[in-house]
């Protein structure tokens, strides 16, 4: 919590200053580009390794970055705030794009690994929409033989989540409708690197310039002005997150989730 007042103190004092135009814009209503769907595991920070600004990401978080199903008439019985985000970002924001968004080392589908493992109720209530998942990578060959089963398993899900989405009557209608489109991206925290599904390689791949540039073509978004220049939070970003990788950074235990 010191660290958490301490930064509130600080944004306040010296950053709020340099945004007081942008949030003056926002205060007047939000227009995200993309619906973000990713984990609660604290290492994974989206606004820092997309280096996004305020009001570019419609965000849902939970513990595994799951989107539980809907039923056959449409309606998801098992977390209704996390379908009227998604119904919200599509049919009121008008989003373009939605990313789900695994990571390695992922606390949810370790336990799904660990049979010994004891959960909580609710926690093991919630885990049952990764089971497919752990269904899905059994089934199949891994997208990566070099990765850990566990990290195996966090990509399989991520696909798995997205089969999940496309349940939802709005996203069904939204993709006929060529408005929106579905990605499924995987954040490597060790080596600070998210990678992206390649469905003709079958496999995720590192989004680098290159990878970018390929994605945004494909996507018909391509121009002549090219990528931009990488935000200054990449600066110290990968040092943050090599100390993270350690745990050596922020405290003296790590808790996956």
């Amino acid at each position: 919590m010191r660290k958490l007042l301490h930064g509130l103190v600080d944004f306040r004092e010296r950053l709020a200053p340099k945004y007081q135009d942008t949030f003056a814009q926002l205060a007047l209503g939000q227009k995200p580009d993309v619906l973000f769907v990713g984990c609660s595991d604290s290492r994974v920070v989206p606004n820092l390794f997309a280096s996004t600004e305020p009001g570019d990401l419609f965000v849902i978080r939970n513990v595994g970055n799951l989107v539980a199903p809907c039923d056959a008439s449409g309606v998801n019985r098992a977390d209704r705030s996390e379908a009227a985000a998604i119904e919200y970002a599509i049919e009121r924001l008008g989003v373009a794009d939605i990313v789900i968004c695994g990571h390695s080392e992922c606390g949810a589908t370790l336990a799904l690994l660990d049979d010994k493992m004891k959960l909580p109720p609710n926690l093991a209530n919630w885990l049952q929409y990764a089971q497919v998942s752990l269904d899905r990578l059994n089934n199949t060959a891994p997208l990566d033989p070099t990765l850990s089963r566990h990290n195996q398993l966090s990509q399989a899900n991520v696909l798995q989540q997205l089969d999940h989405l496309r349940t939802y009557p709005s996203v069904v209608k939204a993709l006929a409708e060529k408005r929106l489109r579905l990605h499924a991206w995987y954040f490597d925290i060790a080596s600070i690197e998210v990678e992206t599904y390649d469905p003709e390689l079958n496999k995720f791949v590192v989004i680098d310039r290159d990878v970018a540039a390929k994605l945004l073509k494909s996507l018909g978004e391509d121009d002549d002005k090219g990528l931009e220049e990488p935000q200054p939070a990449w600066q110290y970003a990968a040092e943050t997150y090599r100390k993270m990788a350690a745990g050596t950074c922020c405290t003296s235990q790590n808790h996956q989730a």
